[in-house]
């Protein structure tokens, strides 16, 4: 095998034919029995070769157009990841039903590293999506991962908070690697592969049904340390991944809200039922065994002083407008013109999706 292939990772663009074929049977193993995690992980214990433990249940790896499958792959950018391989995440195969085979656009090793899911409604409030955001920027500073599920509303908020830092991310999909869902995030997810890892276990082309939501939760907990449930209502699918969490033994944090607020309904439940209360990063990095995160504010505080400063800390909590950035500073607009120029020329600020001015990202 060449060395530019990792041994533990099913490329497609590997040309070893051992490689090729092997890859060939995990994908027919997926096909027939990834959608049974638990079955298919019991019986990877008795044969670890998907062929073989194919040939136990009376199936064969032959059932699939394994050339056709192996080349969607390929054009998709991904790899896979088996159950047995020693690149496959330890926390997620601790748990009673690992995904047999993970496909992965992006870094496969930051599956491993140490990691926070923030997840919660699509229907977020405002207060909702700067709390995801913010927590996740102060998160990923840090040093963790942030992992959600792609989806509109506190998903989307953690990852773009997470890239807005510099930090790396993980979407975890419920469809096919080839699929994007919903397909307004496809940019979002180009850049999440860029800077972690877009992963499911579903095969080439499955599209998002409602039956895969409740699978994915539960490798989103399973990646995690720790599950932070920011808002979900009465029956919402967050707390399904928090219920996924408790019972993988992973904390829980629940952000609190208004006792009027529907979307509150599913946190201040969790809270009273034990969950730990989330106030921000602090405590979170502290059940992790981690070092405070520096809070965007204090970041800033150290970096640059007088009116760029006080730019970039009025900026820190959520992107503005000109015009708000003005509300916020308590000045015209015509006053620090120069130096917004200044800190758009010095990269340090730039423009979020709706023409706002936030922070820019930085390298990772």
């Amino acid at each position: 095998m060449s060395s530019e292939f990792a041994p533990d990772v099913l490329d497609p663009a590997n040309p070893d034919r051992a490689s090729h074929a092997l890859l060939g049977d995990w994908l027919a193993f997926q096909r027939a029995l990834g959608l049974r995690p638990q079955v298919a992980a019991e019986l990877l214990r008795k044969h670890p070769q998907p062929a073989s433990a194919l040939a136990a249940r009376g199936l064969s790896a032959s059932s699939i157009d394994r050339s056709a499958e192996t080349a969607a792959l390929l054009r998709a950018g991904a790899v896979a990841v088996p159950l047995n391989s020693a690149a496959y995440p330890a926390r997620l195969a601790g748990i009673s039903d690992p995904a047999a085979l993970l496909v992965v656009r992006g870094d496969v090793h930051v599956l491993s590293e140490i990691s926070v899911a923030i997840v919660g409604a699509r229907a977020a409030t405002v207060y909702g999506k700067q709390v995801a955001r913010s927590l996740a920027a102060d998160l990923a500073r840090a040093g963790v991962v942030i992992v959600s599920g792609l989806a509109r509303g506190i998903d989307a908020e953690a990852h773009w908070g997470a890239l807005e830092a510099g930090g790396r991310t993980i979407a975890v999909q419920a469809c096919g690697i080839d699929r994007i869902y919903p397909s307004e995030h496809r940019a979002l997810a180009a850049r999440i592969a860029a800077n972690g890892a877009v992963v499911t276990e579903l095969p080439l082309g499955e599209p998002p049904l409602r039956p895969y939501f409740p699978l994915r939760n539960r490798l989103i907990s399973g990646l995690s340390s720790a599950v932070v449930i920011v808002e979900a209502r009465e029956r919402s699918g967050s707390l399904i991944t928090a219920n996924h969490a408790a019972n993988q033994g992973r904390d829980v944090f629940a952000v609190p809200g208004p006792l009027t607020a529907p979307t509150s309904v599913g946190p201040n439940r969790l809270i009273r039922d034990g969950a730990y209360v989330a106030l921000g990063p602090d405590e979170i990095c502290s059940e992790l065994g981690l070092a405070r995160a520096p809070h965007a504010r204090e970041e800033i505080a150290c970096e640059l002083s007088g009116l760029a400063g006080e730019i970039l800390s009025a900026l820190a909590d959520a992107p503005a407008s000109r015009d708000e950035l003005a509300r916020r500073l308590g000045r015209e607009p015509a006053e620090f013109a120069l130096e917004l120029v200044e800190l758009e020329f010095a990269n340090r600020i730039g423009e979020d999706r709706d023409g706002r001015l936030k922070i820019a990202s930085r390298p990772s």
